[in-house]
């Protein structure tokens, strides 16, 4: 299965403030890093997410189609992070947090380089 998910960025330390307050609310922060990348998430505790600035020194871009989903614990955890990523980090709403279908409730963001995030749960 998927390890962890790495996404561009141009300005590390913006995003990676962005990040920190939502993976805290996940229980998981820093992992490891350096002046070009930072990880978050847990050893051995399933896939993580990190920011990179691009290798070939080219800027970051977003992919169209591509997303990254932060797995929540309830409805009330994705509502929580959902409002947390929009009202107080100033994410772009792609969908407000809700149902989408039988049994799947999630909430649709993106982060400051425009990168599109995801926060569920299913059942």
């Amino acid at each position: 299965m998927l390890g962890y998910v790495t996404l561009g960025t141009n300005d590390l330390e913006k995003a990676a403030a962005f990040y920190d307050r939502l993976c805290a609310e996940f229980g998981v922060g820093r992992m490891m890093g350096d002046d070009n990348f930072i990880a978050w998430g847990k050893p051995d505790g399933g896939a993580g997410i990190g920011l990179t600035k691009p290798f070939n020194g080219e800027p970051a871009t977003i992919g169209n189609g591509v997303m990254a989903a932060f797995q929540a614990d309830s409805k009330e955890q994705v509502d929580k992070v959902y409002k947390m990523a929009v009202e107080e980090l100033g994410a772009p709403c792609e969908g407000p947090a809700g149902p989408r279908g039988e049994g799947f409730y999630a909430g649709y963001f993106r982060d400051p380089d425009g990168n599109k995030l995801n926060v569920f749960t299913m059942g």
